[in-house]
């Protein structure tokens, strides 16, 4: 029955690439020419910020950025820099209400992250404000964090953070001006405490730019007892190799 409702529905939704839109093979992946155009994020990069490097340093190296500047979460990881495609997909996600497009941002996400996720004990995603939830329908990240899950076989934990402070959108604040924004922004829900304390945790957003939203659920997070939290997003910010 779910094979022939997979047929029916490539009958009325024919296949089409996730970026561009032209017919493909199959649901929920990339043109060959959209694919080409991604600039994933792979190896060699710093293991605590997730930039890539421009030659291979060696095994376990850090950059200049996170001896200088130590983030407040374990590490960073992301599946792609946040230009081209890989920004069509966020926006389409976010703002287009393409809440189909999470399971196969959610699968090159696992990819990223596949040895923090394996070690975790749980995945949150970074929450949304019930006014601005009202308002946008849904929690893009929730959606990247439910599907991630589901595909590593993990806890999600949707209620833990909470975000009680209404706070403006980040798009356009400087960097100060965002970690003024979110400062205090983020709390545990009661009784949640043993969601978090002592474990390992994977932290879900849609993009990393400055950092400031990330590291403030992370600092709420590290001071209710989290062990060890993974920063996972499916694009970062980035002008190029360092």
């Amino acid at each position: 029955m779910i094979r022939l409702a997979g047929l029916l529905r490539d009958l009325v939704y024919p296949p089409g690439c996730s970026g561009c839109g032209i017919r493909t093979a199959r649901q929920g992946g990339l043109c060959v020419a959209c694919w080409c155009s991604v600039r994933f994020i792979d190896r060699p990069y710093c293991e605590v910020l997730g930039l890539p490097f421009s030659y291979d340093p060696g095994s376990g190296m850090v950059c200049a950025e996170a001896i200088a500047h130590p983030p407040v979460f374990d590490r960073l990881r992301s599946v792609a820099v946040h230009e081209g495609v890989a920004r069509d997909l966020v926006h389409g996600l976010k703002y287009s209400d393409r809440t189909d497009l999470a399971p196969m941002m959610a699968g090159w996400m696992l990819r990223a992250g596949q040895a923090e996720i394996a070690a975790c004990d749980a995945i949150l995603a970074v929450p949304l404000h019930p006014f601005r939830l009202i308002q946008r329908k849904f929690n893009q990240s929730a959606e990247l964090g439910r599907h991630l899950a589901r595909q590593a076989g993990k806890p999600f934990l949707p209620a833990t953070l909470l975000r009680v402070k209404r706070t403006a959108q980040q798009v356009g604040l400087s960097a100060n001006a965002r970690e003024d924004n979110v400062r205090g922004a983020f709390r545990v829900a009661e009784r949640r405490q043993s969601d978090v304390f002592g474990r390992r945790l994977v932290l879900v957003d849609d993009v990393y730019t400055t950092g400031a939203t990330v590291t403030a659920a992370t600092r709420t997070l590290k001071r209710a007892g989290a062990a060890d939290v993974t920063v996972l997003t499916f694009a970062r910010a980035i002008a190029g190799p360092i």
